[in-house]
């Protein structure tokens, strides 16, 4: 298959922070999005191929939970009941799905991770994604040796090579890491999943100005689903609405939602397009003009955020706010 529908699907998201069922509440999420799944196939049509929802859909975020707090409220099973109902949405209607949710890691029984998992049309992941650069959150980077034992570098960068084309996730602010995207391209990404939750606006946002950049950096398409809002908790609900969007390999914006829940940031992708864009010599060829070698050996000469920091165990939210600091001082000190 070489061209296909995509769809970031723009929802609502309600936090759990307060609620007094959160496996209820996130339970029902997994109803609301079975219903603007099923409607938005009937609507799009069988060309419907892949569909992103946005970040931490389910749940909403981590607000002053420490981690066992939030892990017991918000984290998933790997094999739970919910991402057995979203693999149930996708077999459904014969289509990957994109969800990004917090999660449990039997071998890191103290942590939770943000995850990114792609279900099949058989209703399998067939990519799971931690998120490796998050503020608050735990990364496999904060227990990097063990990580890498446990899960590998597969398991760090995946990349799913279905029938619609090579697969790969970037999550919320990671837009903004060129390194991430290249890596993943590297690895034959040619569709990078963004599920987001973002402050939109009419003027470019850093967010989606980098979408546009890693869309031409590297000859991919960019499906970017953002909240249609979010309720539950003290910060305006519509501080996070809005401008979801499906950008081509040329980072040509070709479909972008309003505000509200809503369908409309969909488009069809020419996979095969793109792969002769990839294939084809010139000065646009970005990517097959990159020098590894050259990049590998400057930036192994800085020392900037360190991996392990997590390794002996949770740490209180002040900590993480701390390490930045101590990163930036060394940086400014020309010590980074």
């Amino acid at each position: 298959m070489t061209s296909f529908t995509a769809l970031a699907l723009q929802v609502e998201t309600r936090a759990v922070n307060a609620a007094a069922d959160p496996r209820a509440e996130i339970a029902a999420a997994v109803e609301r999005i079975a219903e603007r799944v099923r409607g938005s196939a009937a609507w799009l049509g069988p060309d419907l191929r892949l569909v992103v929802l946005p970040e931490y859909v389910l749940t909403g975020f981590p607000m002053r939970e420490s981690f066992a707090e939030w892990r017991d409220r918000a984290a998933l099973d790997p094999d739970g009941p919910e991402y057995r109902a979203l693999g149930e949405i996708a077999a459904r209607h014969g289509l990957f799905l994109c969800v990004n949710a917090y999660e449990r890691d039997e071998h890191f029984p103290e942590l939770y991770f943000q995850a990114s998992v792609i279900l099949s049309p058989q209703g399998e992941a067939v990519l799971r994604y931690r998120r490796l650069h998050s503020m608050f959150t735990p990364t496999p980077y904060d227990v990097w040796e063990r990580y890498l034992d446990v899960h590998g570098m597969d398991g760090v960068l995946p990349v799913a090579r279905t029938e619609i084309g090579n697969l790969a996730v970037l999550a919320s602010e990671e837009v903004l890491m060129p390194e991430l995207a290249r890596a993943l391209a590297l690895r034959g990404a040619e569709v990078f999943c963004h599920p987001t939750s973002e402050a939109s606006s009419p003027e470019p946002t850093p967010k989606a100005i980098a979408r546009r950049a890693r869309a031409v950096e590297n000859h991919a398409c960019v499906v970017s689903a953002n909240s249609g809002g979010l309720s539950g908790i003290a910060i305006p609900g519509d501080s996070t609405n809005g401008g979801s969007e499906v950008l081509d390999h040329e980072g040509r914006l070709l479909a972008r939602a309003g505000a509200g829940e809503s369908l409309v940031a969909a488009a069809e992708l020419d996979l095969a397009a793109l792969r002769r864009r990839r294939r084809r010599p010139g000065m646009g060829n970005l990517l097959s003009r990159v020098k590894t070698g050259l990049w590998a050996e400057e930036y192994a000469r800085h020392d900037v955020e360190r991996p392990g920091g997590l390794a002996s165990g949770p740490r209180e939210r002040a900590w993480f706010t701390a390490r930045q600091k101590e990163t930036i001082e060394r940086l400014l000190d020309g010590e980074g």
